[in-house]
């Protein structure tokens, strides 16, 4: 199957509305009301009201974060050559594990301002993350970028960009485990009350061990490559220290809801 998509919907004079943009304002907006579906529970620490403001300040959190953390972690030398590149956004070039950074930030901030905890707010927003990620899958696949290895299994894709071969549409495998799976994940488990860190740290293990298992098939940028061997490459060491954090928190809120107990 080809892929061979035009990332531009439609053209308005000089406004161009390109698909990646699109999948960024379908997960902010799936992002918004499951977030004012959880404000509904009784157990929930914010009011639909914060929860707007939240989502506002997420926003910001995540564009920010997510471009500079692509700028830092991947492509540092090309942008300082061409800075107005920064500003590039419907390119493609976003980094999830900076884009998580910018949004842990906007939780920090924002839960000092309700003097709520940071994992109280991180708890809260975890579940309202996976389905965004998903959309942005989408955006990487329409837009021909982040193709994986070449592979002969049926479901194979040819990208243009990546040759004849049919390769491995990683970026749908994303779609589907750090989006769809990890959502219903998070979304069921997090119905009932939980200890504070639960949730958060579910999150950290689930997206990172999909990412780490996903980036077997999916292949590095060119410019960076493989970090070690035939196989390490940034998303194994980014995701690494997730899980791992996230294995520590489950273990910790563990302790503490029997010390309360």
């Amino acid at each position: 199957m080809l892929v061979d998509f035009d990332p531009v919907i439609v053209t308005l004079g000089p406004f161009k509305l390109h698909w990646y943009g699109l999948m960024y304002l379908f997960a902010f907006g799936a992002a918004y009301l499951l977030g004012m579906q959880r404000a509904k529970q009784a157990h929930s620490p914010l009011t639909p009201e914060q929860v707007s403001d939240l989502v506002f300040y997420a926003v910001l959190g995540a564009v920010l974060g997510g471009r500079i953390g692509y700028i830092l972690f991947y492509n540092f030398h090309a942008y300082l050559a061409n800075p107005l590149a920064i500003f590039k956004i419907w390119e493609g070039g976003m980094s999830f594990h900076g884009g998580l950074l910018g949004v842990c930030l906007v939780f920090w901030l924002y839960g000092r301002r309700l003097k709520q905890g940071f994992f109280t707010i991180a708890d809260f927003a975890a579940p309202l993350v996976p389905l965004g990620l998903g959309f942005g899958r989408i955006g990487n696949f329409i837009n021909g970028e982040l193709w994986g290895s070449p592979t002969q299994l049926p479901w194979g894709m040819v990208f243009p960009t990546g040759g004849a071969m049919t390769r491995h549409p990683s970026q749908l495998y994303e779609a589907l485990l750090e989006g769809v799976l990890l959502f219903i994940i998070l979304w069921l488990y997090s119905k009932q009350p939980r200890p504070t860190m639960r949730v958060s740290g579910l999150f950290l293990i689930f997206y990172g061990s999909f990412r780490f298992l996903i980036e077997f098939v999916r292949l590095p940028d060119a410019h960076i490559g493989y970090l070690a061997g035939d196989w390490l490459t940034m998303g194994h060491l980014l995701s690494t220290p997730m899980i791992l954090f996230g294995l520590f928190l489950w273990a910790w809120s563990g302790k503490k809801a029997v010390a309360k107990a």
